[in-house]
């Protein structure tokens, strides 16, 4: 069993994150479900998106079935609890609904296949999340879906595993370097604890803390903006942007002489949308980038295998991976 499996359990939710279809994403949530200690821990399995098919839906191609253990919870479609392969109990039909359906809570009185759609937004599975503690879970798997990264926000899940592969690009170099991008931004450094209680609650806009720690609204500001100047913020020590951060945003920020010092902050890592080439030059020229919230990036699993059949040399990709992140990267199919 690899040593990752022990880190999972200091958590009590684990989100596990594709960077797209067919990075190994569902084998490694079946690989983790197949080693949790179900007998000491109280485990329950959901899906923002639909797993367990045998098909991608997408590319056609083989997928690997999710197989449930005696005694894991699980929540799902109506639509899809109907059609499990196992002995189960009904603890709950939530009023959050789907396309599919109400989402049903129930615990598998026997191992077996289940294909999983549980809460298709972030709100629904934060819900979902909360009840399961009414049956004192100890961890909470979630399975992600195709560039829902929003998922692995820390508002969401404690800890996370990110799945790449050669889906993402059959170019070992790029698929490197576009990788290593992800983890930076997932490994952003907490800003501090007052900057976080004053900038928690704020939900929208732009906004500066000044020197003297008093807080000002942006009214003219929006991050998406491509025309606009940063006027009287020569005192400015924190700016907050509470949306998405883009490239266009980030290069203001950089070429602006009075925030050569001003720290950046946005609420995680799922609001960074800018590109690894102006997030380089951000950090190169002196910049910070804060966040409020931030999730445990457990480790990093690869599928070296692409949907149309080019094959990376496994070892190597974990090798070079590694070492661009710092981080074990395991092939769970070769382990």
């Amino acid at each position: 069993m690899l040593p990752f499996i022990n880190d999972i359990l200091r958590y009590d939710s684990l989100s596990i994150v594709g960077l797209e279809k067919n990075t190994g994403k569902t084998e490694t949530l079946k690989y983790v479900l197949d080693r949790l200690p179900v007998h000491t821990k109280r485990i329950a399995v959901t899906s923002i998106g639909i797993d367990g098919e045998t098909t991608d839906q997408v590319t056609r191609t083989q997928k690997p079935e999710i197989v449930l253990r005696e005694g894991m919870y699980f929540g799902t479609s109506e639509t899809h609890y109907r059609q499990r392969r196992l002995v189960s109990e009904v603890i709950d039909v939530s009023d959050v609904t789907t396309s599919l359906g109400r989402v049903v809570t129930a615990r598998a009185v026997t191992g077996g296949k289940i294909l999983l759609s549980g809460p298709s937004s972030g709100s629904g599975l934060k819900h979902w999340m909360s009840e399961m503690q009414r049956y004192d879970i100890d961890l909470v798997v979630i399975d992600g879906a195709l560039s829902r990264m929003s998922l692995a926000s820390p508002a969401v899940s404690q800890s996370m595993i990110l799945a790449t592969g050669a889906a993402y690009s059959v170019n070992m170099n790029t698929l490197v370097s576009k990788t290593a991008h992800v983890v930076d931004l997932i490994n952003l450094e907490l800003t501090d604890d007052e900057n976080i209680a004053m900038l928690m609650p704020i939900e929208s806009g732009v906004w500066f803390i000044d020197k003297d720690r008093q807080l000002h609204g942006l009214d003219a500001i929006s991050s998406l903006s491509k025309d606009f100047h940063f006027q009287g913020m020569d005192c400015c020590e924190t700016l907050y942007v509470s949306g998405a951060l883009v490239d266009g945003f980030l290069e203001k920020v950089r070429m602006n002489k009075n925030l050569k010092q001003t720290e950046l902050v946005v609420r995680d890592f799922t609001k960074i949308f800018v590109s690894p080439q102006q997030f380089r030059l951000f950090i190169k020229g002196g910049g910070r980038i804060r966040v409020l919230q931030k999730s445990k990036l457990i480790a990093v699993t690869v599928n070296p295998t692409s949907p149309s059949g080019y094959v990376l040399d496994s070892d190597t990709l974990c090798n070079r991976l590694s070492e661009a992140i710092g981080l074990p990267v395991y092939d769970l199919l070769k382990n």
